[in-house]
């Protein structure tokens, strides 16, 4: 509950500061005149008192306008189960903004910074969204993104059988330790066998030092690129769907490999996500250029010297998948 807290009392404190600061005093209401009170009285069916604590009133439009400034992560409890508790918190920032006021401490030159930098805030919030709105992506576009980047979207199903050697993270405590070349007559010998007609899914249960697999038969489920090491992924996606592929030596052994099936996403079932990546570059565009345009400079001897960005390529290193 601290971050609601927080979050709302920040957005609510600024709001209020903001209208008791920007808006000019006016006189006193005169008495209402009968059109008002009946107003009065449809405000009070339509729009009703929520919260009343001595001489503070909240209504249910101003109470319902401070839980949709809310993340939205927290909305729905605050909305739901927690309503009262941020009822209780909501009250609590009011009561303690109102004592805050009739001690002048708007006028405090922390307060009136800090204030100062949640109106840029809020500010800038809003210039975002506005600037996604006018974000266009087209399906041209989003089919071209789909083909430079198609083999990201392939997927294989596979199973293998690893013989692990002598200093493998995939060796087995209690199992006799195999030098590399007595792990490689094995697997190659494993392999005849299944070439001749064995049962691929029974010898990896017996023999597969990747016990995880090893128990399903062998069997990895699907993967796309970057989840398996190098030589594991480039023998798997280049080869024949049911093909029982020659012997593939990684870090953890040497692997009989089986590839199951062979598939690459469609585009019509990425293109939700494809949309969502391209807004986000066009956006970063955008804010990039900007600064640019600015030609925002910092000073080092204070902030250090600028990490160089990533040069195209160097993308963070591919999970691996043993």
């Amino acid at each position: 509950m601290k971050k609601i807290i927080t979050t709302t009392m920040a957005v609510a404190l600024v709001s209020a500061f903001a209208m008791a600061q920007d808006k000019p005093a006016t006189a006193a209401a005169p008495k209402a005149a009968t059109p008002a009170t009946a107003a009065a009285a449809t405000t009070a069916a339509t729009d009703p008192i929520v919260i009343a604590a001595g001489d503070m009133t909240i209504r249910q439009s101003e109470f319902e306008g401070a839980l949709a400034t809310l993340p939205a992560e927290y909305q729905q409890y605050a909305s739901g189960p927690g309503k009262r508790q941020f009822a209780e918190d909501y009250l609590r920032m009011k009561m303690l903004a109102a004592e805050g006021l009739k001690n002048g401490l708007d006028k405090d030159p922390q307060v009136l910074a800090q204030l100062d930098l949640m109106r840029e805030n809020l500010v800038a919030n809003a210039q975002i969204e506005r600037l996604q709105k006018a974000v266009t992506v087209s399906d041209d576009e989003l089919k071209k993104a789909y083909e430079a980047h198609k083999n990201e979207y392939e997927q294989v199903k596979a199973r293998h059988i690893l013989v692990a050697f002598k200093g493998s993270p995939a060796a087995q405590a209690g199992k006799p330790e195999l030098t590399e070349e007595q792990a490689k007559a094995k697997a190659e010998d494993l392999r005849k066998q299944i070439l001749a007609g064995a049962n691929f899914d029974e010898i990896a249960k017996k023999e597969s030092d990747d016990t995880g697999s090893g128990s399903r038969g062998g069997d990895l489920g699907a993967f796309g690129r970057g989840q398996m090491v190098p030589e594991f992924e480039q023998a798997a996606f280049s080869g024949k769907v049911g093909e029982v592929l020659p012997i593939v030596r990684s870090q953890f052994g040497y692997h009989i490999i089986k590839v199951d099936s062979h598939d690459t996403t469609s585009f019509d079932q990425v293109k939700a996500n494809l949309e969502k990546a391209e807004r986000q570059r066009k956006m970063q565009e955008t804010l990039d250029a900007m600064k640019t345009k600015a030609n925002a400079k910092y000073n080092d001897a204070y902030f250090g010297p600028a990490t160089p960005a990533p040069t195209a390529g160097e993308a963070a290193p591919a999970p691996v998948k043993p």
